[in-house]
């Protein structure tokens, strides 16, 4: 592994894994390690030293530095592990090819971040065109909004100073334009803005609505009448919103603990009635929304919180376009898919944890006890000629060289499992003030992370997490575990690390941190929070009178919609037109009961709704089990949502009365 610098970036050599086992790229691990024995004399078990001036002045926060959880023996794992990686390469001479980590000019950062968040026509020639664009905006918080006017000043500023012949909003006026139509939308920017109890649920056209929780002066009345608990996470509020709020009102210290998994917080999502959402649930279209706002919030976050949040960008580089190893996440489920359909887990990853499995995983030191370097190198070749051809022998696979397989599959793909834009966000949660708020950013970097990582990264988690649950015989804690799968997710390049011993431990003790929360607290990292898909639902909403505004100033509208109204008559059975009152009916197509009206009640939760259709048996339809189907909320102001079994359907029908229901089963 070496490094250069150049002019137009950071140039990081990898080795081709062509020759073998040829390791992981190490970043600046590769080079030398620190002193171990050092840190244990000096005990600079810390990291509050580096990244202390990061906090914000007059914050309050205490710190929950990693080193409050670890001790000598758990990064005694951490350095062996590193230790392994390289001897693994041993004297191998692959072939090397180079990851470019793109420095970005002035303004180029921020427009990419405007692009990404779905906001490229807020500046440049598509700047007229931005009816999207308001309806978003007008659904941000306070510090969402912040976030967006920072990017839109510094690309304006560029743009200026470049001389670019492109419309150049003024960022005040991206955000007056919200409250320049007629029907007005609540941007809640300003205290001025906020609703008074009267008319709060009204819609633009006057009309009453469902009310959205949106995250701003209203959110800080709910943040300062709801009971809270450190360990209760608040999905209803921006998160930003809360840090916000935090720093005004000078609470939240959280306190510090010593080592131990018992000691991490027992987090919890307290339950919501319109149900739970978690990452899948939701129709494309809407989780792109999702996205966009999971970007905007995460920077929001950041920017509370004074760490800064780049997104970094890998040049393209020639990589393998075949095999197992060293072969890019979406070339090789593509591959994979032409034979199995469907999967979206790559095979070679999933028979490597069975195989592990298979054995046991009482075995002690699993994971941490490397298999042997030269029958593992020899493996690595066998599996790239025999394993689609299925003529691989896995009885030959001990279950230390399946471990070391596994972790050497993760540390070759060409650009890390967490992304190149990501990586560096990831390791920067070490850096935030308080265990609730790195939590916080896991959750959104989780959103942010593309399918085919975040499903990998899934199935690896709760891998992990079935190695822990057998910590009595094999000896593997929470600590142990994180330690030794550490350095291969992070130590894929060092973006902007210096290789001085110091700053190699923090790096080291702060990752290993990142890596324990993704572990113990993985049930909450896949949950989507209420308050982004309140925003998409009020994106949806606002587009929809938008749309029903414009189309209503065309003169061929009418004549259209007087055919639709009386196609959709005609389409209408005699028992949906007579729908009374708190009853909705649900559709269920592919069982033996395909209609039925429901009468709401207060208890009436979505897991009962499909118990009753499942009751209604018959031998003509295809026999479905229990945990296959799902009752869905489907148009209105959301695009469409599996729902979980304890969602309440009252609570859910008033958030959204004009959806349909359906039972069907999950996606895949």
């Amino acid at each position: 592994m070496s490094w250069r610098s150049g002019s137009r970036g950071v140039v990081l050599t990898a080795y081709h894994p062509s020759g073998g086992t040829g390791d992981a790229p190490g970043g600046f691990w590769s080079k030398k390690q620190p002193d171990r024995n050092k840190y244990r004399r000096s005990g600079q078990y810390t990291m509050n030293h580096e990244h202390s001036k990061k906090i914000p002045d007059g914050a309050s926060f205490d710190r929950s530095g990693s080193q409050d959880s670890l001790d000598e023996l758990s990064m005694d794992d951490y350095w062996k592990e590193l230790e392994n990686i390289h001897e693994t390469r041993g004297n191998n001479h692959e072939e090397r090819v180079a990851l470019v980590v793109k420095e970005p000019d002035e303004g180029e950062l921020e427009e990419e971040w405007l692009k990404e968040a779905g906001l490229s026509n807020l500046f440049g020639e598509s700047s007229g065109d931005s009816l999207e664009s308001m309806v978003f905006l007008s659904t941000l918080t306070r510090t969402q909004k912040a976030a967006v006017e920072k990017r839109v000043e510094t690309v304006t500023q560029t743009m200026r100073k470049k001389n670019k012949q492109h419309q150049i909003p003024d960022v005040r006026d991206i955000f007056r334009l919200q409250n320049d139509s007629k029907g007005k939308v609540y941007d809640g920017s300003e205290p001025s803005t906020v609703r008074t109890s009267e008319n709060k649920n009204e819609t633009h056209d006057g009309t009453k609505g469902p009310k959205f929780s949106l995250g701003t002066d209203e959110q800080k009345s709910l943040l300062e009448d709801m009971p809270s608990s450190d360990t209760d996470i608040n999905l209803e509020i921006s998160f930003a919103e809360q840090a916000a709020n935090l720093k005004d009102t000078s609470i939240g210290k959280m306190h510090k603990s010593g080592g131990g998994d018992t000691l991490l917080p027992n987090f919890r999502l307290p339950k919501d009635k319109t149900g739970t959402t978690k990452i899948g649930d939701l129709a494309p279209q809407d989780m792109k929304k999702v996205y966009s706002l999971a970007l905007i919030e995460l920077t929001a976050l950041y920017d509370i919180l004074g760490t800064e949040f780049k997104q970094q960008k890998a040049v393209k580089i020639k990589t393998k376009d075949s095999g197992l190893f060293g072969v890019p996440l979406t070339l090789l489920l593509e591959q994979d898919q032409k034979k199995v359909p469907g999967t979206k887990i790559p095979l070679i990853f999933q028979k490597l944890i069975a195989q592990i499995e298979e054995t046991t995983l009482e075995t002690e030191g699993l994971l941490r006890i490397p298999g042997v370097a030269t029958r593992v190198k020899g493996l690595c070749q066998e599996l790239e000629a025999k394993f689609y051809e299925g003529t691989f022998n896995w009885e030959n696979v001990k279950q230390h060289d399946a471990a070391s397989l596994l972790k050497l599959f993760i540390r070759e793909l060409p650009q890390p499992l967490l992304t190149v834009e990501y990586l560096k966000a990831f390791q920067d949660v070490q850096n935030l003030p308080t265990r609730k708020q790195q939590l916080q950013a896991l959750n959104l970097l989780v959103i942010l992370l593309p399918e085919a990582n975040r499903d990998t990264l899934k199935v690896l988690l709760e891998f992990l997490q079935r190695v822990i649950d057998h910590r009595d015989k094999n000896k593997m804690t929470l600590k142990n575990v994180a330690m030794v799968m550490a350095p291969n997710l992070f130590t894929f390049h060092g973006f902007g690390s210096k290789t001085i011993e110091q700053s190699e431990f923090v790096m080291a003790a702060g990752t290993a941190n990142v890596m324990r929360f993704m572990i113990q607290y993985q049930k909450l990292l896949w949950t989507i929070p209420k308050f982004i898909v309140n925003q998409v639902r009020k994106q949806n909403t606002e587009r929809q009178k938008k749309e029903k505004k414009d189309k209503a100033m065309k003169k061929l509208l009418k004549k259209m919609a007087y055919d639709r109204e009386k196609h959709d008559k005609q389409e209408k059975t005699p028992n949906d037109t007579d729908v009374p009152q708190g009853v909705i009916r649900v559709q269920a197509p592919h069982l033996s009961k395909v209609s039925m009206a429901i009468q709401l009640t207060e208890e009436l939760k979505a897991g009962d709704i499909v118990a009753r259709f499942l009751s209604q048996k018959s031998g003509n339809v295809q026999t479905l089990k229990r945990e296959e189907v799902f009752l869905y909320e489907i148009g209105g102001n959301i695009g469409e949502r599996c729902l979980d079994d304890d969602t309440y359907m009252k609570d859910l029908y008033q958030l959204n009365p004009n959806a349909e229901w359906v039972i069907k089963p999950k996606q895949s």
